[in-house]
């Protein structure tokens, strides 16, 4: 491997997650994470909801109106929808007011770990057919009533900008993007593909005998009930809401991760699995997308494909 094909990495937070940039040009790799940057604050300002700011939270406080959006915002609301399509629902932008009723009001960073009881409520997330949106005019109309939580996909669909951009900075190779568990390839892979530790949580470190997959292209997503949770009046709540009851998932599954020829697809896949609960498997088969799925007690379930672990190096 020549000196231009080296691996380097830089780690960071930002979005109140963490961030990693993996690049085969190490000389590049300070371009590459500059245009990292770019992206992720480009899509914070533009759909944010803890922003007043970015551009869907103007939109939302005059809901009922037509509104002119930029092409990014109209990117990151389409994929929002085709999510909601390919899920048939499971996936569902409209889970704003919800993920507020369950605790989850501001940025994580300040949401309390404990606190006192709740009311929660069994109540139908609005719907994503009630967004109307238009991609060749680029306008969009969010009804009164409903909270738009691009949250889910706009994270996954940054996340393959954001490689698409470093590539693009770069010249060439091949650079890989974690953002919070969602993870983006482009360009040339190193040798061997890329190898890719799973694990519950994206901030988890690196370790020499964790379970690891070796990809080459596309994309890899984890989603899981294990982190972003909080505790109110011992009742376990978490940021992953099921449209059908308005409420935090209460499937099997505490985590999922999936590989797909997209960040996008593999997160879409990967969330929708968790709120299917039991019949993501063979969802999940009928697609053939490789995926691992770990139940509360531990318990991990391949399927199509998902390689038996391999550990360490």
């Amino acid at each position: 491997m020549g000196a231009d094909r080296v691996l380097a990495a830089v780690d960071g937070r930002a979005i109140g997650t963490s961030v990693r940039v993996v690049v085969t040009r190490a000389g590049r790799l300070g371009d590459a994470r500059a245009a990292v940057d770019r992206v992720i604050r480009e899509v914070d300002e533009a759909c944010s909801r803890f922003r007043e700011d970015s551009e869907l939270s103007r939109i939302q406080a005059r809901r009922g109106a037509e509104a002119q959006v930029s092409p990014l915002l109209a990117a990151l609301l389409g994929a929002a929808l085709r999510g909601a399509e390919l899920s048939d629902g499971a996936v569902d932008p409209t889970v704003g007011t919800a993920v507020r009723a369950a605790g989850y009001e501001g940025d994580f960073a300040s949401v309390a770990a404990e606190g006192g009881p709740i009311a929660l409520v069994v109540r139908p997330v609005p719907g994503w057919r009630r967004i109307r949106l238009d991609p060749s005019r680029r306008t969009v109309v969010i009804p009164p009533g409903v909270e738009v939580d691009l949250g889910c996909t706009a994270k996954a669909l940054a996340a393959g900008m954001a490689a698409t951009a470093a590539l693009a900075a770069m010249g060439g190779g091949g650079v890989l993007v974690s953002l919070g568990g969602d993870i983006a390839l482009a360009g040339e892979a190193p040798e061997g593909g890329w190898r890719i530790q799973v694990a519950d949580d994206s901030d988890a470190p690196i370790t020499p005998d964790g379970e690891t997959v070796t990809v080459t292209a596309g994309g890899v997503a984890t989603s899981s009930t294990a982190v972003r949770r909080w505790t109110r009046d011992d009742v376990v709540l978490h940021h992953i809401i099921d449209p059908a009851t308005g409420l935090p998932a209460a499937g099997p599954w505490r985590t999922v991760t999936v590989a797909a020829a997209g960040c996008l697809d593999a997160n879409i896949a990967a969330t929708a699995a968790v709120v299917r609960g039991e019949s993501a498997v063979a969802w999940l088969e009928s697609l053939r997308l490789p995926s691992r799925l770990v139940a509360h007690d531990g318990a991990v379930t391949r399927v199509a494909g998902w390689p038996e672990p391999c550990v360490g190096t």
